[in-house]
């Protein structure tokens, strides 16, 4: 008798620490930016397609993920687009319309950072 009371009252004690254990833990996953590439010539105010290589992406991936446009030394505060889920490979967005030139990198943010390669925007904003 005392070993089935003992049981008993283990058992809420056991679903208590499983309930309260925390969320299940987020798997780092930081996909290389496949397009643009490298001397990509984008222009603003028209759609593009920014690709990343989700193959082999964690079920527990961030879903909050984060793309920014990148200029020379600064990311901030140029948000393209959020809250997408990394797994999808790709992301339509509208190229912005900042200065023309030649120093622009997308930053894929998701459980951490991933640059793209260097890339040009023509513009109608003169540099």
């Amino acid at each position: 008798m005392r070993f089935a009371t003992t049981i008993s009252s283990l058992v809420p004690l056991a679903l208590a620490a499983i309930a309260f254990a925390g969320p299940t833990p987020l798997d780092v996953f930081s996909p290389p930016i496949t397009f643009p590439t490298a001397g990509t010539v984008l222009v603003s105010k028209t759609q593009t397609t920014i690709a990343w290589n989700a193959t082999g992406a964690p079920v527990n991936i961030s879903n909050k993920a984060l793309l920014m446009l990148r200029k020379g030394d600064l990311t901030a505060p140029f948000i393209l687009a959020e809250g997408f889920d990394l797994r999808t490979g790709s992301l339509d967005i509208t190229v912005p319309n900042v200065l023309a030139d030649t120093d622009y990198e997308f930053v894929l943010f998701g459980d951490s950072g991933n640059f793209s390669p260097t890339f040009t925007i023509q513009s109608d904003v003169p540099a």
